[in-house]
């Protein structure tokens, strides 16, 4: 059982080719499901979305929380992202932020489990990264090659304890531009994004609530953060999944 349909305070904005212009004035942007399906679809096939989206059942416990939880479960992968060419899978790494960008976790060099490869190199995987690349090329057209990492996220709640898709609070995340795709909800409520400017100012808010829904942002030029998820039936499982793809100018 998951939340009703995508809803905030922001509108939806369902034509994919006016994401390019509106992004550039308001440096965020909240694409309905369907929508977002039919943009991808048109990039590249999407053949692999049932295993795609059932490979969050086996991702791994995230051990490097500073607050000590373990309600968050992910796998991590690299690319190399030309602006035109090949996509080049990386070799392993870990994932590194400043404490600037996340005074929580930063820091540190953390390691995750990668990405199965049979994912991470799957069609869906490639035509998420190829749309990405072409809409954010458009968007930094004097940007050569991009560094890109993709974090499959699984957030789970149970009776008691809620689980935090941002613990870090509002925050950015110190690249150019970030996908946050949603791939499913199982059994949750909230999970609110909000957006605010620079000088912390609100400038939205929406919630992912199906699958392919999808928040779109410019970290340069906002702050973004998701309020806890909770069980609706605290008797059941609860989850909330989401696919996390970051753009840095390489």
């Amino acid at each position: 059982m998951g939340a009703p349909g995508a809803t905030g305070t922001h509108p939806a904005y369902t034509q994919p080719m006016d994401l390019q212009p509106l992004l550039a004035r308001t440096g965020f942007a909240f694409v309905r499901g369907a929508d977002m399906r039919a943009a991808l679809a048109s990039a590249g096939p999407l053949d692999d979305w049932p295993a795609f989206a059932a490979s969050w059942n086996d991702l791994s416990t995230d051990t490097c929380m500073a607050d000590g939880g373990r309600y968050r479960r992910r796998r991590h992968a690299v690319y190399a992202v030309p602006r035109s060419g090949p996509i080049a899978r990386q070799p392993h790494q870990p994932h590194f932020q400043t404490t600037d960008y996340n005074p929580l976790n930063g820091g540190v060099q953390r390691w995750f489990e990668p990405v199965l490869t049979a994912i991470g190199d799957g069609p869906t995987m490639r035509t998420v990264l190829g749309w990405c690349r072409d809409l954010f090329g458009a968007l930094d057209p004097a940007t050569a090659a991009w560094h890109v990492e993709t974090h499959q996220f699984r957030i789970e709640a149970r009776a008691g304890v809620v689980g935090k898709p941002t613990p870090e609070g509002m925050h950015r995340d110190g690249v150019d531009h970030v996908l946050v795709l949603m791939i499913g909800r199982t059994n949750i409520a909230s999970g609110t994004t909000s957006i605010h400017s620079i000088d912390r100012k609100p400038l939205g808010s929406f919630t992912l609530a199906d699958p392919f829904d999808a928040a779109l942002v410019e970290d340069r030029r906002c702050f973004h953060g998701v309020t806890p998820v909770e069980p609706i039936d605290p008797t059941q499982p609860a989850h909330r999944d989401v696919l996390v793809v970051t753009f840095r100018k390489a």
